[in-house]
């Protein structure tokens, strides 16, 4: 029971509506008013983000201005600059049993054969501040 929306530039949508006419599955419409009842739901939305802003401010506190830290407008992702994001990112699994992503995996080349993800790792702010503490903490110990 999955349902979701599409938004964005009208060209974009005339696209995906042919493409969904040719192999998207049709939502139920108790489905359909399930989801638009929770959509224009605000509250757990306002629950969420003070909880990622919490993440953000434990983030902010262990990590300080280290690595190019900053707050992002919006997100659960951190994104540093550790000079080799794959390198960094073995480390850190091997060392401190932190697992993060290297921005390069998720980036390609430019024009001029730079990947402009190469320098960072990807770290996701989904557990319990607790946690994120003491993962971050661990990453400060090895990076």
């Amino acid at each position: 029971m999955r349902c979701g929306f599409v938004a964005g530039d009208p060209k974009l949508i005339a696209l995906f509506q042919h493409l969904r006419g040719y192999g998207g599955a049709q939502v139920a419409l108790p489905i359909q008013e399930a989801a638009t009842a929770l959509w224009n739901d605000e509250a757990h939305i306002e629950e969420n983000r003070a909880l990622y802003r919490r993440k953000f401010d434990v983030a902010e506190r262990v990590l300080g201005q280290r690595f190019g830290f900053y707050r992002p407008p919006g997100g659960f992702f951190l994104w540093l600059d550790v000079g080799d994001g794959e390198r960094a990112a073995q480390r850190l699994w091997r060392e401190a049993a932190v697992r993060t992503l290297p921005g390069g995996y998720i980036a390609r080349q430019n024009g001029s054969g730079d990947n402009p993800g190469q320098r960072y790792i990807r770290v996701a702010l989904v557990h319990e501040d607790a946690v994120v503490e003491e993962g971050l903490t661990r990453m400060l110990k090895v990076l």
